[in-house]
């Protein structure tokens, strides 16, 4: 951890419900620039935090900052958000309902709205009441609503809940959008792993609401494999199998992509590997290195399943 302004930085975040605790003394660090993704089964807490560091509960201890601001009613001047499924008033246009979210924030002009509404792929439908809208359309304008007031941060919690596989792939490909494009800092939860893994950089996971792992994802992929798996394409398996049972630290896991053979190399270089089969008199045509997924990482740090759509 660093002493610098971060776009949001929690420390010992609590917060109990009678005699269960749904949040429990939760660090957290996300900066500038991160899509950051905060991973966690149904009911590890992910919500409950969101909610405590937007002030729309109290926490029971714990510091929130929000780019480098404690006081809650100033930091929040500088949050976007969309909580659990946005809800709008949909007799009335997707504009319409973006200028009474400037009245109501007090913030915003004309030109935001353009700005959000074309940042979001809604402008040429910008007059048309909500209520014809798509659940994809509507989480756009949710996000929308969100950048209306300019913040530096947006928070959002399982933004594609209830998407298609499309509508899945325009909100994340928005998303990587905001952060290289916009500057923004985008901090989203979920719990659907292959999304996560394919737009963020960084990612806590928290189970029983406790902070379990947090890095980039790249980083914790590596740190969570004990073992290096490689897909050996070769000449004669038998032989193969033959000259890999006589050396420690090779065990055959079976089969691997396109037919290879898996192996598991423990404390074993990849080089020594090749060169053991090829001095045994077996060809290698093909040595396929299999990087851990961020999925790996997350069922070996939490106690219930994981949805991998």
């Amino acid at each position: 951890m660093t002493s610098e302004v971060s776009a949001l930085r929690v420390r010992g975040l609590t917060r109990r419900f009678g005699g269960r605790v749904a949040v429990d003394n939760l660090d957290l660090e996300v900066r500038h620039g991160d899509l950051y993704g905060f991973l966690g089964p149904n009911g590890s807490g992910k919500t409950t935090a969101i909610r405590c560091i937007l002030g729309l509960i109290r926490s029971d201890g714990g510091t929130i900052e929000i780019c480098g601001v404690s006081d809650p009613i100033r930091a929040r001047a500088e949050v976007g958000s969309v909580v659990e499924t946005p809800r709008f008033h949909e007799w009335m246009s997707a504009r319409a309902n973006l200028e009474v979210a400037c009245a109501y924030a007090g913030r915003g002009a004309a030109a935001d709205v353009d700005y959000a509404l074309d940042r979001v792929g809604l402008k040429d439908r910008s007059k048309e009441p909500v209520r014809g809208f798509s659940l994809g359309m509507k989480q756009r304008l949710g996000i929308a609503r969100a950048l209306v007031t300019r913040p530096r941060l947006l928070i959002l919690d399982e933004p594609t809940n209830g998407l298609d596989p499309r509508g899945m792939r325009e909100i994340r490909e928005l998303l990587k959008d905001l952060c290289r494009k916009d500057g923004l800092t985008v901090f989203v939860s979920s719990h659907l792993l292959a999304e996560i893994e394919q737009m963020c950089n960084r990612v806590a996971i928290i189970d029983g609401g406790r902070l379990v792992s947090e890095g980039l994802v790249a980083t914790l992929k590596q740190e969570d494999q004990t073992e290096i798996l490689v897909d050996l394409g070769i000449s004669e398996r038998p032989k193969a199998l033959e000259i890999l049972e006589k050396i420690p630290g090779i065990r055959v896991v079976g089969e691997g992509a396109e037919g290879r053979l898996r192996v598991a190399l423990t404390g074993v270089e990849v080089a020594f590997l090749n060169r053991s089969l090829l001095m045994g008199g077996v060809e290698v045509n093909a040595l396929v290195p299999i990087v851990g997924s961020l999925e790996d990482v997350y069922l070996a740090n939490t106690r219930q399943e994981a949805s991998l759509i």
